[in-house]
């Protein structure tokens, strides 16, 4: 029996020549991410090869597991400028950070400047994944105040929100942007995320996407077929980075 339908592509096949990446974790050493500076090699090569043109990394600061402040962050940052100048040139390397959500990232912001993905006001923000910080909105609520926007990282993710549709609208009047992570399309964490991401994509609901990429197993993913429905909204989403060009 013919099949008329469209072959799914690989997920590589949907990353556009001058792709603008707005999450990884490609510093060596200071995270799950890239352990040392031979493994920022390999990933910085792998992603000019998939077609990124700037990468603003963002390794986590998490108190009491990541204790990453902005001085290690930028010294791990120019120590790639420095091993490494080709390929931080040709991916046009910053660095921003991935704060996870809790009383000790209010502290933080109310102390000092944070990391950001551009002009001083777009932050990534993270939560658990077991569930919501009970003061969220409060959270929230006190970092805009403090001028930022927050841009909550892989929403798909957090599987207690997966039967709450309404949760996801209620963050985004809350003042937060999405962004998708794009190994969600391929499966990569799971069906019932990659279903979650389609479901908000329907809706729209992502403003830009990230590669969350830490490891060699990340850059494999992207030959991976695209799992979701939803491939234009995808595409406008990826297009969407172009704002932090």
């Amino acid at each position: 029996m013919f099949s008329f339908l469209k072959p799914k592509p690989k997920l590589k096949d949907l990353i556009p020549s001058d792709y603008i990446d707005i999450h990884s974790h490609v510093l060596p050493g200071i995270d799950d991410g890239s352990q040392n500076i031979e493994e920022s090699k390999f990933l910085l090569e792998s992603m000019i090869d998939l077609g990124f043109t700037k990468v603003t990394t963002t390794p986590h600061t998490k108190s009491n597991v990541w204790d990453n402040t902005r001085v290690i962050i930028e010294s791990k940052k120019e120590e790639i400028h420095r091993t490494l100048p080709e390929l931080s040139q040709k991916t046009a390397l910053n660095a921003a950070s991935e704060y996870y959500i809790d009383e000790e990232f209010v502290k933080l912001f109310k102390s000092e400047k944070l990391l950001t993905l551009k002009d001083d006001k777009y932050v990534l923000v993270e939560m658990s994944y077991l569930n919501a910080p009970l003061q969220l909105y409060d959270f929230l609520f006190e970092l805009q105040l403090e001028g930022y926007k927050p841009v909550l990282a892989h929403p798909e993710r957090y599987t207690f929100y997966h039967n709450k549709p309404k949760e996801y609208e209620k963050l985004k009047k809350a003042g937060c942007l999405f962004q998708m992570n794009l190994l969600s399309s391929v499966g990569y964490y799971g069906k019932d995320v990659a279903l979650a991401a389609d479901q908000l994509l329907k809706k729209d609901m992502f403003d830009f996407v990230g590669s969350d990429i830490h490891n060699k197993g990340h850059i494999l993913a992207f030959e991976n077929k695209i799992l979701i429905k939803s491939q234009e909204q995808l595409q406008k989403a990826i297009e969407n980075n172009a704002f932090f060009g």
